[in-house]
Formats: structure tokens, C-alpha cells, sequence
């Protein structure tokens, strides 16, 4: 019978019960709304941290063979100019 009633068509709500109802779905849907667009925000956000960090690693990287490379050069000119000096 309870299953009969839930089905029963809206035409017997009142007007007033039928604008409740239709509040409260409102009111859900503009919840649904705005927790769909934090999550999208918090994928976002999390989208570019990660870029962020790829990226920052990669100069990182870049950096450090540069400096390396310019320590080596630096280091083989100078015994290059000590060895051109003593002989």
C-alpha cells in the first residue's frame, strides 16, 4: 500500500506541499551545483600544483647540469692557464 501512496500522481498534493517540495529540490540541486564546482576547483588546483612541481623540477634540474658544466670549464681553463703559466 505505502509503495501505492509514494507513487500516487502530485495532482493530490496541495499547492502548498507541491511548493515546499519543489524548494526543497532547489535547494538540493544548488548544493549538488556548488559541490560539483569545489570538486572541479579542487581537481583544478591539484592540476597545477603538480604542474608546478613538474615543471619546478625540471628547472631544477637544468640549473644544476648548467652550474655543474660552468665548474668544470672554470676548473680546466684555470689548470690549463697554471700549466700554460709555469712552463
Amino acid at each position: 500500500m505505502e509503495s501505492s501512496q509514494q507513487t500516487a500522481p502530485r495532482l493530490n498534493q496541495s499547492p502548498e506541499q507541491f511548493e515546499v517540495a519543489f524548494e526543497q529540490e532547489m535547494a538540493a540541486e544548488r548544493r549538488r551545483r556548488k559541490q560539483l564546482r569545489q570538486r572541479a576547483a579542487n581537481r583544478s588546483r591539484a592540476r597545477r600544483i603538480s604542474r608546478t612541481e613538474s615543471h619546478g623540477k625540471i628547472r631544477f634540474s637544468v640549473l644544476f647540469v648548467a652550474l655543474t658544466l660552468t665548474v668544470i670549464a672554470v676548473v680546466v681553463v684555470m689548470f690549463e692557464t697554471l700549466a700554460w703559466l709555469m712552463s
